[in-house]
């Protein structure tokens, strides 16, 4: 079994199947490979069964940081499994290049950065630093789609 695929089993935790947002066309790739780049599409939170995870709404008046923090959390598993149905297999990630984070946040809320640790620090503990390691802006939305408390797009070097 590869090796990210075996650290996800031994952590306990499923990849979701794509995104299906009822009612809505998604006129675009979750993923899109140009050459030894995969670009990943903004991704949400989701349950196991592909829906969208509660709690929804905004950090910092529906959510707290720490709810935040898991919904970023499922957002990283949400884009793995993207990533995992474009490659076929994660282990041809040779580098996590670029995290862009957004946090669907209340007036006066400032903690961004905290609630995208939940992403950050589930990709550095299943790749490890020197594949893992990103660049990242965390920014707080005045809405996002579907009310969803995060949403997160990024970019990853492949195997050549």
């Amino acid at each position: 079994m590869p090796r990210i695929e075996e650290r996800l089993r031994t952590l306990g935790l499923i990849l979701p199947p794509p995104p299906k947002p009822p009612g809505v066309r998604l006129p675009f790739e979750l993923v899109r490979i140009s050459g030894r780049r995969a670009l990943i599409s903004g991704h949400g939170p989701q349950s196991p069964d592909g829906s969208f995870a509660a709690p929804l709404g905004k950090l910092g008046r529906d959510l707290t940081v720490e709810q935040g923090y898991a919904a970023a959390r499922l957002t990283a598993l949400s884009i793995l499994g993207s990533l995992h149905r474009a490659l076929g297999d994660l282990d041809r990630i040779s580098a996590w290049v670029r995290v862009f984070g957004m946090v669907n946040s209340a007036p006066g809320f400032e903690e961004q950065p905290r609630v995208i640790n939940g992403f950050s620090d589930l990709i550095l503990e299943l790749f490890g630093l020197q594949v893992g390691v990103h660049s990242r802006s965390a920014v707080g939305m005045a809405e996002l789609p579907f009310n969803i408390p995060v949403e997160i797009e990024g970019e990853v070097e492949l195997v050549g």
